[in-house]
């Protein structure tokens, strides 16, 4: 089992750039999947990025790739979510999921183990 708490979040400014990180607990955190989703006021959870359990390969959401990078350092057991030219629409909390379940990209059903959240403000 895992347990993960992000931190981060902020309010920033369009065009600014912001460094999520999630810190994990249990012994085996190189082993999971990590996944960022973002959920915004009356919207729907949304995929935002996913890392592999080694750290080799990620995948993005169509609406942040090129701006956002996701990686991961397991002697520390974080994952970071590097967020670069914010858009409004950006605006979410922001929670960290991890896997063991193969591929699970961003099915958020595939992931058991969710942090609390941190929220990202963007002014325009």
């Amino acid at each position: 089992q895992v347990q993960l708490v992000e931190s981060g979040g902020g309010l920033v400014q369009a065009g600014d750039s912001l460094r999520l990180s999630c810190a994990a607990s249990g012994r085996t955190f190189s082993a999971y999947a990590m996944g960022w989703f973002r959920q915004a006021p009356g919207k729907e959870r949304e995929f935002v990025a996913h890392i592999n359990s080694g750290g080799t390969a990620t995948y993005y959401n169509d609406s942040v790739k090129g701006r956002f990078a996701v990686s991961r350092d397991d002697a520390k057991k974080t994952v970071w979510l590097q967020m670069n030219s914010l858009k409004p629409e950006d605006a979410a909390v922001y929670t960290c999921a991890a896997t063991t379940i193969y591929k699970a990209y961003g099915r958020s059903n595939q992931y058991p183990y969710w942090g609390q959240g941190t929220q990202v403000i963007v002014s325009s």
